[in-house]
């Protein structure tokens, strides 16, 4: 069987067609996985600028998607269900991949499948390993989310922790600003941290030891904060120059340092978490998905803390790591499977729970 999937949550319009292989280990094969991304648009305003995000959905839907199909050699006939993300994210984009997925479904008679975006990004470690050794403890990370979750058995997700504040991308995007590097800021900040020293700033970290009154279900001691983090970076920033935005006060040496120092806090607490909770769960593997997962320091230091502890640990590729639809075609098979389809009164829903 194969499947259509749709993915606009954010500013990457995106369709893919993902079919199965009739192999158990490694179900799912990509056949197409087309991105259209929005980042020259909004690199000018520093960020994501939601109604221009979504009337770039709209332009870029169609041609998306009927090259996806071109790709992946398949006309509608020969698909066996659509699948879209349906949140969580910017209800403007959102709405554009639910109603094109809905109308497309309807018209093709093809039974449609919503997906949630975290679970996307869960089963994209599938998608590029095969099925992980259950339990798995697996942290979503990327430029909206920060969380971990326990995977007991396949489609099922239970959520650890959370970061109390800022995500672990947006962080890092927040930083990239005040150091003037631009926009998105991850892929810089990891770029110019490998020529810094790490120990060059003193940075805290933060270590969370109370449950978190909004999620009373969590016990509080796993959960991120990134804002006290980012903030100590600005008074740094401040302390060496009298207006922050005028980055000539500093060498291209010193803002090599902090991006170092930044990022070796950022890492060491995503991946210390990751490990306190697969020894807690007692996890036969751990995963990281999301766009932070591209970072080169955070997959080296998965990787060599797996190989001291002896635990499997897994990463998607990089064309897997940011958001993309072969994640969500993917995620939908595991739902359709599962006997798991929406009616056509389906709706975005930008706040919507795993």
């Amino acid at each position: 069987m194969r499947i259509l999937g749709i993915e606009t949550s954010c500013d990457e319009t995106s369709a893919a067609v993902v079919e199965e292989t009739g192999d158990a280990a490694e179900p799912w094969a990509i056949r197409s996985n087309v991105v259209a991304s929005q980042v020259a648009i909004h690199r000018e305003w520093g960020g994501v600028v939601p109604e221009l995000a979504s009337r770039q959905h709209i332009r870029d839907i169609c041609a998306v998607v009927e090259r996806a199909l071109a790709e992946a050699g398949t006309a509608w006939p020969d698909l066996g269900a659509v699948a879209v993300t349906q949140g969580p994210g910017l209800v403007g984009s959102l709405l554009v991949g639910v109603s094109f997925a809905k109308a497309a479904a309807a018209a093709a008679r093809l039974p449609l499948v919503a997906v949630h975006h975290l679970a996307g990004h869960i089963e994209s470690l599938v998608l590029q390993n095969g099925e992980l050794p259950l339990p798995s403890v697996v942290l979503v990370v990327s430029g909206g989310h920060t969380s971990l979750y326990l995977v007991e058995r396949p489609g099922a997700y239970q959520r650890l922790s959370r970061t109390r504040d800022d995500a672990a991308g947006e962080a890092y995007d927040k930083v990239a600003k005040l150091l003037g590097l631009g926009y998105p800021g991850g892929p810089v900040i990891d770029r110019l941290a490998k020529s810094g020293d790490d120990r060059a700033v003193v940075l805290p970290t933060t270590r969370l030891t109370h449950a978190d009154r909004n999620a009373p279900e969590l016990r509080g001691d796993l959960d991120f904060s990134f804002s006290g983090l980012k903030t100590a970076v600005l008074r740094h920033v401040r302390a060496r120059q009298h207006d922050a935005a005028k980055r000539a006060s500093f060498t291209d040496q010193e803002i090599a340092d902090i991006c170092a120092s930044f990022q070796r806090v950022v890492v060491t607490a995503l991946i210390d978490r990751v490990f306190v909770a697969a020894r807690r769960y007692q996890a036969l593997s751990v995963g990281v998905a999301g766009g932070v997962s591209a970072n080169s320091r955070l997959r080296a230091e998965l990787q060599a803390r797996g190989a001291r502890r002896d635990v499997p640990t897994f990463l998607p590729g990089l064309a897997l790591s940011t958001d993309n639809a072969a994640m969500i075609a993917a995620a939908g098979l595991r739902k359709f499977r599962a006997g798991s389809t929406a009616s056509f009164d389906l709706n975005a829903d930008a706040a919507l729970v795993l």
